[in-house]
């Protein structure tokens, strides 16, 4: 989509980060109503990359990652009104560039976007095991 533009240098507050998961409808799996966990979210995560629409934030990634072998990607949200524009596929791809393009990309599919990944070019693997949060 034109006039969108992809930061890496800047921070949004936890304001911003609560208002594009809710835009996006990822807040139904984020700790939305607890500030403190938000903001040490941003805090922790050491790859944020943003879409900006103007001065408007239309989406979001978040990772985590050690910048040689493998990288999180903890969090993708993208605006409802800007979905399918292609933001969360460059999102993805700027994300990927500043962990460094050696690293693997890792990511936890929400149920609604499980279909999405695989038709970007992403490979999906059964072997994934978790131990779920208190």
């Amino acid at each position: 989509m034109k006039n969108i533009s992809y930061r890496s240098d800047v921070k949004i507050s936890p304001d911003q980060f609560i208002d594009v998961l809710k835009r996006s409808t990822l807040d139904e799996r984020r700790p939305v109503n607890s500030i403190e966990r938000i903001t040490k979210m941003l805090e922790y995560g050491n790859v944020l990359v943003t879409a900006w629409h103007n001065k408007k934030l239309v989406g979001v990634s978040r990772a985590l990652t050690d910048f040689s072998f493998c990288c999180y990607l903890s969090d993708l949200a993208v605006d409802q009104d800007y979905q399918k524009k292609g933001i969360g596929k460059r999102l993805i791809d700027e994300t990927h560039k500043v962990s460094g393009e050696l690293t693997t990309l890792i990511l936890l599919a929400a149920p609604a976007a499980v279909n999405y990944y695989p038709k970007i070019g992403m490979e999906q693997f059964k072997d994934c095991f978790i131990f779920r949060r208190k």
